[in-house]
């Protein structure tokens, strides 16, 4: 059976970049009230000066890094990933700096589901989560319908029974 894989073309919702830039800057807030806690302890209670030049350091590399995972990560991220089912192959190409290119055969994938969480809630997004027997994949940021149809389309070509709880 030879076959010939193309380069995947399905693409996620563009307000996966949406979604990316919150988490992002919501993280990137929580660390710098951590970090603005220690600075403050550090000069209230005059801890050894090494010390605050590191906490010095950690604040500078974290604008580097919030400036990089908000204002550019999102972009490149959407911008490269990719995803395609068919008969054979799940496959996922990703990556903003180092790309990666999956190819998930459907006879060795044993379940998929999809998730919302909150922030994909707000854009009404759905992941869907492909589960092998070791290793676990997913498609982050589809719209509902693209997603439940994704999922089902996998889960017929992988045959996969659905399971009543």
């Amino acid at each position: 059976m030879d076959c010939e894989v193309g380069m995947p073309q399905g693409r996620l919702s563009k307000d996966a970049v949406k979604v990316w830039i919150v988490k992002e800057t919501l993280g990137n807030i929580v660390g710098w009230i951590i970090l603005g806690v220690l600075l403050y302890l550090d000069h209230l209670y005059s801890w050894k000066e090494w010390i605050g030049w590191i906490l010095i350091v950690i604040a500078i590399l974290s604008v580097v890094f919030a400036i990089w995972s908000i204002f550019i990560e999102p972009f490149l991220l959407y911008k490269n990933w990719r995803y395609d089912v068919n008969e054979e192959f799940l496959q996922l190409k990703s990556g903003a700096i180092n790309e990666m290119h999956q190819l998930v055969p459907m006879t060795k994938i044993q379940s998929v589901e999809t998730n919302q969480g909150p922030f994909l809630r707000k854009y009404g997004l759905y992941s869907i989560s492909v589960e092998t027997m070791g290793s676990s994949h997913s498609i982050p940021a589809l719209p509902k319908d693209v997603a439940i149809e994704l999922r089902n389309r996998i889960a017929h070509y992988a045959k996969i029974k659905e399971v009543e709880q």
